[in-house]
């Protein structure tokens, strides 16, 4: 089993990702957004090639491993009327930065769906299974995330679309079916299950994203929550996964802290970022210890 996390919720600076990560004795990193000296904060894969080269050697120092690109590409900023040579210059950008980092996994996603959307188009099927093709080709795997996109809209739309790419694996995100519509059911959409999401996918999840939440109608959003905490099913979803023998990768995504009001100092923010991302990480491995002794 692998323990990483998704490394701008340890704090924006690169320095600040790998400082979490020796606090919690880790040696494997998600890598979505990161900031490196003298260059704006960034995606890994849109990282001008100088900064890229730095963080590249930072991490090889560190012995920190890229176990996962938390890419942006098809992601819910997206939509599948966007020309598809764009996805595809992500792919390009970030497929020879995996390989020289030595990085098998990437999150993709398949995305936003209109608001009264409640089928896969075709078009986004086509889309899909280019992508991975493309990745797999490379020697990477993509790996799907249920978020806000077509196939996040539920476990029925997730089976559909794995159904439609073969060679497409699932990253699980348990907080995620918190906040989404099931878009399978009639309306009004109710809130997805995120136990009734994990059964459906289960057999073809080759990675996991732990973070809980409630749902709060009066702000019509999520509360972000510790591990165990929220209505993610967190517990249950974990207990069943090492029951099956996961033993594959475990990222944290706290989702708690969001400093970005102007009078925060980045390094306030990164210190409140990383805080919050080293007790998470202890609070999964108490909890991996619990559900192993109850086994």
């Amino acid at each position: 089993m692998i323990l990483c996390g998704i490394g701008d919720e340890a704090g924006n600076a690169l320095s600040s990702q790998i400082d979490a990560l020796r606090r919690l004795k880790w040696r494997h990193l998600e890598a979505r957004n990161v900031l490196v000296d003298g260059f704006p904060k960034a995606n890994l894969h849109d990282l001008p090639e100088p900064a890229f080269d730095r963080a590249a050697e930072t991490l090889r120092a560190a012995g920190i491993s890229v176990y996962c690109f938390g890419s942006t590409i098809m992601n819910w900023a997206k939509r599948v009327t966007d020309p598809f040579e764009a996805t595809l210059a992500e792919v390009e950008r970030a497929l020879p930065r995996m390989q020289r980092l030595g990085t098998k996994f990437v999150r993709i996603m398949s995305y936003k769906p209109g608001d009264d959307d409640d089928r896969i188009p075709p078009e986004v099927i086509r889309r899909v299974r280019e992508v991975t093709a493309r990745f797999r080709d490379g020697g990477c795997q993509a790996v799907h995330e249920n978020c806000m996109n077509y196939g996040g809209m539920s476990g029925d739309h997730a089976v559909e679309l794995l159904e439609a790419v073969p060679d497409l694996q699932w990253v699980f995100d348990t907080a995620n079916p918190v906040f989404n519509p099931d878009r399978s059911r009639p309306k009004p959409w109710t809130r997805q299950d995120p136990w009734e999401f994990w059964t459906r996918v289960r057999d073809r999840v080759a990675h996991l994203h732990v973070k809980d939440a409630r749902w709060n109608p009066a702000k019509n959003d999520a509360d972000y929550a510790w591990p165990g905490e929220g209505d993610g099913d967190v517990r249950r979803i974990l207990g069943d996964a090492l029951q099956r023998g996961y033993d594959a990768g475990i990222s944290i995504e706290p989702h708690m802290v969001a400093v970005f009001h102007d009078t925060a100092s980045p390094a306030a923010q990164d210190d409140a970022l990383r805080d919050n991302f080293v007790e998470y990480g202890q609070r999964l491995e108490r909890m991996i210890r619990e559900l192993r002794s109850a086994a």
